[in-house]
């Protein structure tokens, strides 16, 4: 039977980073957006919280008592994404390296990489998975690795790689001569691999996104993590799905607040029908996506095959999202236009939903 009652661990996380998010990260949002900056006191306060270093078991450096649950990660995604998204993506792209290296990679790439990610100063991870292509997917990736050697030798092009100019390295996904999908941990300084100029995206201004191009790039043997990894796919998936709730909750608690004081024809706008049932829509709509993901990731947690569940959530989500936000826009009306309230930014975030792929890992 599912259950997705908190346990004491996960109702602590929930409350620490609901609160963090609500009072440091939602303030900050609209500056970022506008100045395409994250404040680095922000970073360094969330990295005092340790929502990385607590994923990591302590053999490595970290404090994690057992291995990371992806409900656990969900709740942490979607409380951050509700304060903001670009800083959420940004203050958990440590896990984009981590997750991987915990749950594919060997013994010593183990030790040899979890210790960088449980420093006093926050170290910024990347993962290279979308590719500028119309028939992209993750069945059919265009990033080559062709085996030379002791080597691999990745060719292809990445886009929307978040922190490339500033991660010491990166896990980039790639199909070997097999055909499986393998992920390789490449230094950012490594020859052949070329990160271009910043991004300019629809919205998530505040992070830092790159266009990255691999020619000839030859990387260890050594750093391929796992023979597949498709799983990882599947754990972003839930992730930026819990970040698109998170996202829609701000969406739907800003516009029940703003009905409720904004008045037309001497009375409150929350009392229109019209408006009523637009806010309740809303709120099954939201309801109904955060439960599909935290089945996904329920199931992921008891080692099911949750591939399933885990598109499932992904479809709904990513409709509810954009949903949700554009009519917390038209509650707003004229309004909801204007730059000052985060609604609009909101709206343009939720469009980007549906072709995030790889951002973000639980």
């Amino acid at each position: 039977m599912i259950d997705f009652h908190f346990d004491e661990e996960q109702q602590l996380i929930h409350e620490t980073v609901t609160s963090f998010a609500a009072e440091q990260v939602r303030p900050a949002a609209h500056d970022a957006e506008e100045s395409r900056t994250i404040p680095q006191s922000l970073v360094d306060q969330a990295w005092e919280l340790g929502l990385i270093q607590g994923t990591i078991p302590e053999a490595y450096g970290g404090y994690a008592q057992e291995p990371s649950s992806a409900v656990s990660g969900a709740i942490v995604a979607e409380a951050l994404a509700e304060g903001d998204l670009a800083i959420a993506l940004h203050l958990l792209s440590p896990r984009l390296v981590v997750d991987p290296v915990l749950r594919l990679g060997s013994e010593e790439q183990k030790q040899e990489l979890l210790p960088l990610y449980c420093g006093e100063k926050f170290c910024a991870g990347s993962a290279a998975v979308l590719e500028p292509s119309w028939d992209f997917s993750f069945a059919n990736v265009g990033t080559t690795a062709k085996r030379n050697g002791g080597d691999y030798v990745l060719d292809g092009t990445k886009c929307f790689v978040p922190l490339a100019s500033s991660a010491a390295r990166m896990v980039v996904y790639a199909q070997d001569e097999q055909g499986v999908l393998g992920a390789f941990v490449v230094d950012t300084g490594t020859p052949g691999l070329e990160v271009g100029e910043r991004e300019k995206n629809l919205g998530l201004n505040g992070l830092e996104t790159f266009e990255v191009t691999l020619s000839d790039c030859r990387v260890p043997a050594t750093r391929r993590l796992g023979s597949d990894a498709t799983g990882m796919l599947r754990r972003s998936r839930i992730a930026l799905s819990a970040m698109a709730v998170g996202v829609a909750k701000a969406s739907l608690a800003y516009a029940i607040d703003y009905a409720k004081e904004r008045e037309a024809f001497g009375v409150k706008i929350a009392q229109k029908q019209s408006i009523a049932f637009m806010l309740a829509d809303m709120a099954t709509e939201t309801d109904a996506a955060q439960l599909l993901n935290w089945e996904a990731a329920w199931k992921t947690d008891q080692g099911e095959d949750a591939a399933r569940e885990v598109a499932l959530a992904r479809y709904y989500v990513n409709d509810a999202v954009l949903k949700v936000a554009d009519n917390g826009l038209q509650v707003l009306g004229g309004h909801g236009f204007v730059r000052d309230h985060p609604v609009e930014l909101w709206l343009r975030n939720a469009r980007g939903f549906a072709m995030f792929e790889g951002a973000a890992s639980v």
